[in-house]
């Protein structure tokens, strides 16, 4: 395969749910995804972040057609796949696999941990019998639990463990491309750390493409290549990820940063000036989806649709006046005041956690 071809694109994604007719109503139309375009490459993590209800999840589930698109399509591996047939589909559906957000919903509590990781590995005859059990018992071992937890059920385990399950069924098909649908958000935030970090050894070692799903921007600074914001159904920017932090340029990613909770007083800033909740999807504001609660709207923003436009070093933005706010210093880095303390025990902890991860590493080694 070509390295320059991106390994899943989307072209003018748009998905609309209802406006089906009744005897004598119509149910009313859902905007979740309004003609969405972006590329991932290859060994890249990509992150999707916003409100919740701005189209994330549904947007994950169009890429992997895991429901099909109203619009536009969906490009893998260079191959147009929007209306790919039921049989190569599900063959190809051991590349792309998907990480749901609730690891207590998303197990079968009938099945057993080696019967889930299992059925896809049998379903794409990647192994049968004894190979089938060793092969479960290798996913158990990568996702750090115990060969021996096969046997048990999910209500047998914690949130964080059943997660780690739920990776490796993901796995299990040896896939090239994983959705993360917010895998880390119906966790505790001690954690979310481990299974942040499991992600992303697994995505070195194995050579795979993330795609991440968030609303928590930390969780995406620390582990993302490319960030794109969602607001409303739209893609309102889109920046590698330390340029998107550092200089965000549309007035909604700017409130999104300026929300981050400080972890120090002397950290603390204005607060956002958003107001408002986010607009209803079935009846989406005129022109800019954003101009009820922008504090730079003006009545342009009202009328006119802002046009998506691409900056010399790959940064995207839709806004008609986001030169202006820059100058005017909106889009100012957000400046981080860290302790020598703080950075001297989250050495210590690192280097802790480090040697406690060989040591879980070598003991289940020698089982």
């Amino acid at each position: 395969m070509n390295l320059n071809v991106p390994i899943i694109e989307a072209k003018e994604l748009t998905k609309h749910f209802g406006g089906t007719r009744n005897l004598f109503t119509r149910t009313p139309t859902v905007y979740a995804v309004n003609g969405v375009s972006f590329s991932v490459q290859k060994g890249e993590t990509f992150a999707i972040v916003g409100e919740s209800g701005c189209g994330k999840s549904t947007l994950g589930r169009l890429l992997l057609r895991l429901i099909d698109s109203t619009e536009g399509r969906v490009i893998y591996e260079g191959k147009d796949i929007t209306h790919l047939g039921t049989e190569p589909m599900r063959r190809l559906r051991r590349e792309m696999q998907i990480i749901f957000q609730d690891p207590f919903a998303s197990l079968n509590p009938g099945m057993t941990v080696g019967q889930i990781i299992g059925e896809p590995i049998a379903l794409h005859g990647l192994a049968k019998g004894s190979a089938l059990n060793e092969r479960v018992a290798d996913l158990l071992r990568t996702v750090g639990l115990q060969p021996g937890y096969a046997e048990r059920y999910p209500h047998e385990f914690s949130g964080g463990q059943r997660q780690r399950i739920g990776i490796a069924r993901a796995l299990a098909g040896e896939p090239k491309l994983i959705v993360g649908d917010e895998p880390v958000s119906a966790l505790d935030v001690s954690v979310q750390a481990q299974v942040i970090n499991l992600l992303e050894s697994l995505k070195q070692e194995l050579g795979l493409t993330l795609i991440m799903i968030a609303h928590d921007l930390a969780v995406i600074r620390h582990m993302s290549n490319r960030v794109a914001v969602m607001y409303l159904g739209e893609i309102v920017e889109m920046a590698d990820v330390n340029v998107l932090f550092d200089q965000p340029l549309h007035p909604y990613t700017q409130a999104l940063l300026q929300a981050i909770p400080a972890s120090s007083p002397r950290q603390r800033r204005s607060k956002p000036s958003l107001t408002g909740d986010l607009p209803s999807p079935t009846a989406p504001p005129s022109g800019c989806r954003f101009h009820p609660r922008c504090p730079h709207a003006r009545s342009r923003c009202s009328n006119e649709q802002p046009v998506s436009e691409t900056l010399e070093n790959g940064h995207r933005v839709a806004c008609h006046f986001w030169r202006e706010i820059q100058n005017a210093g909106g889009g100012a880095p957000l400046v981080s005041i860290v302790s020598p303390k703080l950075t001297e025990r989250l050495a210590v902890y690192r280097q802790r956690q480090a040697l406690v991860d060989d040591a879980i590493k070598e003991q289940l080694n020698t089982r």
